[in-house]
């Protein structure tokens, strides 16, 4: 990808950090653009952090060896100013920055006021002690940060920027964009593809990882798609372009990445929202504990009140609520882009989390859309006659794997068959003109639409049928089989096992969709349904059982997927109106990822409610405790930086999780 899209996602990336700005001692408090900028930060940081922690521990050695002599006073003042300084100037001049863009109430703005307030009641080494464990935990925040990107940052390394394209006996290097659909590129072993094509070397071995997230080979034969991205193993090939460098599957890939974190959870956007409004009401609720009691407490000490308000400031800081909750989803979508499930956006984590029902087409999601003609059943007047390759030449004009089965049984295209207008008619089939008679190609709801007679009842056939008519007759019909999915039966005990609900629909017949479904252990199937019959019984399904998930694959799937709480489209055979529509893009088109999908929201989810319930329920109680005079300011950094690190730790399990 080019330097601008890298940008771009790896800014978009960064969107987890808006609300809490890592403290850093460059000029510009924040480099995220890259990793290697990002530790380089850390590094310079840590050096001031572990001199500012030597000092201060030098300086409570002395005021346990010499508590009444000279290391009092001024030079006390000192020793621990010098202390605060390597550690709070950042965090300081960030405040300033905060108030000058009308942002008051940061927590750069809470821990000045706290540690300041702490220096003018001499409580001096807690001062320093709050900034410091608080900026240390600010870097240790950046690296969990960093570690949740790196998933899907990686994505950015698996295209080229160039590609070798062969011109007449010869070869030059030029930049990936600027290749054009026609042109050969010549893929050395090891090299990664630039741009989507056709395989013209006779064999090839890629590692699709990147697309799919099995490392495991495939093998293309000539003719061949193969995508950008895919790694060529051993011997040197070439590949014809297909499709423009913008167009390409990992060019859709990174931009469902880009765009994904713009799209925020429910939960993420509530605890934002609330960050808002909480803090600068417990600014106020401090300077009430500070002031309040000179009305009605006889032995009031301005001193011992204002350290409890300072101890409500430190405690009172959010950041670990507003950094651990989008890091959690942010994992998330890390977690399952490894395993070649792209979502586009955090809210439909938390939207698969709470699926009652999948819905899902059969052909190309539970069997592998690889059809084979398996009998051919022509009416005696046709069987001699050039009627196959009428069929064929017109099944070219589809993209359905029928198309690609009655080619490899019929063979090559005639292309001295002159087709005239062609018309696909959604969910019946294909009609044109072929030497001025009318061809029909498609189920046998086609024949009844066009009232062509039959003598057979399909209904009774576990099989897909092609029929096919031709200048008003019926000339027979084709039975093909397609497989089932390898995971599939797998699939649907995962599902079950987690509770979930399972239909199946499908425009194919419905003595083959129950076959299936039987097979498969599904409970509901239905059959013989076009794209408005099927969005009509996920209407039913989702008024009967709540939240539906669709997967489908099809262009005819692309309404229904639209319509249902979160979309899924399998990726790799899937039509671009289907991906583009889903929320949720299977890679590698294994039915085996909507289980884990759905394990990866529910524990997503589950995380970030541990983190909210974790962080809340520790500050009230040290909120109450230093209100009370009950809690010391160590306590507080516990319930601020301690809690923070603690959510943190929780919220990247996510990135460890099996999720086999």
């Amino acid at each position: 990808m080019g330097s601008t899209k890298k940008t771009q996602v790896e800014s978009d990336c960064c969107s987890v950090e808006e609300n809490v700005n890592h403290v850093h001692t460059e000029e510009d408090g924040h480099d995220h653009d890259h990793s290697v900028a990002e530790e380089e930060s850390m590094l310079r940081f840590f050096a001031p952090a572990i001199f500012s922690f030597l000092v201060m521990m030098i300086g409570l050695g002395l005021d346990y060896l010499f508590p009444q002599e000279w290391f009092q006073g001024w030079i006390r003042f000192v020793w621990y100013f010098v202390a605060y300084l390597p550690v709070g100037f950042p965090v300081l001049k960030q405040a300033w920055k905060s108030i000058l863009k009308g942002d008051l109430f940061s927590e750069f703005f809470l821990m000045g006021i706290a540690t300041l307030g702490a220096f003018a009641i001499r409580e001096y080494p807690e001062g320093v002690a709050v900034m410091l464990f608080y900026s240390v935990g600010e870097v240790f925040q950046a690296m969990a940060v960093t570690r949740a990107k790196t998933n899907i940052k990686a994505l950015l390394d698996q295209r080229p920027d160039e590609v070798t394209i062969v011109e007449g006996n010869s070869t030059k290097t030029i930049k990936a964009e600027n290749a054009k659909i026609g042109d050969i590129i010549q893929l050395k072993a090891g090299e990664k593809l630039g741009l989507d094509g056709e395989l013209l070397s006779e064999k090839a071995s890629f590692n699709t990882s990147a697309l799919t997230g099995e490392s495991s080979p495939t093998s293309k034969e000539k003719g061949a798609e193969v995508l950008a991205g895919m790694v060529n193993l051993n011997t040197v090939s070439q590949v014809k372009v297909t499709t423009a460098y913008t167009d390409s599957k990992l060019s859709r890939i990174l931009e469902l990445v880009q765009n994904a974190t713009a799209q925020k959870a429910p939960t993420e956007l509530f605890i934002r929202k609330f960050a808002k409004i909480y803090t600068p009401i417990v600014v106020f609720l401090a300077i009430g504990i500070c002031f309040l009691p000179l009305l009605f407490v006889d032995n009031y000490e301005f001193s011992d009140w204002l350290y409890r308000a300072l101890i409500f400031l430190v405690i009172s800081c959010p950041c670990g609520l507003v950094i651990s909750i989008p890091l959690g989803y942010f994992g998330g979508i890390g977690a399952a882009s490894k395993n070649g499930i792209l979502f586009k956006g955090s809210n439909f984590l938390d939207s698969l989390a709470e699926i009652k029902e999948v819905v899902m087409d059969k052909t190309g999601t539970m069997t592998a859309g690889v059809f084979d003609v398996q009998e051919v059943h022509l009416q005696p007047e046709f069987e001699d006659s050039r009627i196959l390759h009428f069929v064929n030449a017109l099944e070219s004009k589809s993209t359905h794997p029928i198309a690609t089965a009655i080619k490899n049984h019929v063979g090559e295209i005639d292309t001295s068959i002159l087709l005239e207008n062609v018309e696909e008619i959604a969910g019946h089939g294909l009609k044109a003109q072929v030497e001025g008679k009318e061809l029909l190609v498609g189920n046998f709801k086609l024949m009844d639409k066009y009232s062509i007679p039959y003598s057979i009842d399909p209904s009774g056939i576990v099989y897909t049928l092609v029929a096919i008519a031709y200048d008003g007759k019926f000339a027979g019909y084709l039975t093909i089989a397609d497989s089932i999915k390898s995971d599939a039966q797998y699939t649907i005990t995962q599902l079950k096992s987690m509770g979930v609900g399972i239909t199946m629909l499908s425009g194919d017949k419905s003595n083959v969709v129950k076959f299936v479904a039987d097979k498969l252990g599904i409970p509901n199937s239905f059959g013989d349904l076009l794209p408005e019959d099927k969005v009509e019984k996920v209407k039913e399904i989702k008024a009967q059982k709540g939240t539906v998930a669709f997967v489908g694959d099809g262009v005819n799937d692309a309404p229904v997927v639209a319509i249902s709480d979160v979309g899924i489209a399998m990726g790799g055979l899937g039509s671009d109106a289907t991906i583009e529509t889903a929320d949720v893009v299977i890679q590698d088109d294994k039915p085996s990822k909507i289980p884990m999908a759905i394990s990866i929201g529910k524990k997503t989810k589950k995380i970030v409610w541990q983190n909210i319930g974790f962080a809340f329920g520790i500050k009230v109680v040290v909120l109450v405790l230093g209100a009370l005079g009950m809690a010391t300011m160590w306590a507080a950094v516990f319930a601020d930086v301690g809690v923070a690190l603690l959510a943190i730790l929780n919220a990247i399990r996510i990135q460890k999780m099996k999720f086999d």
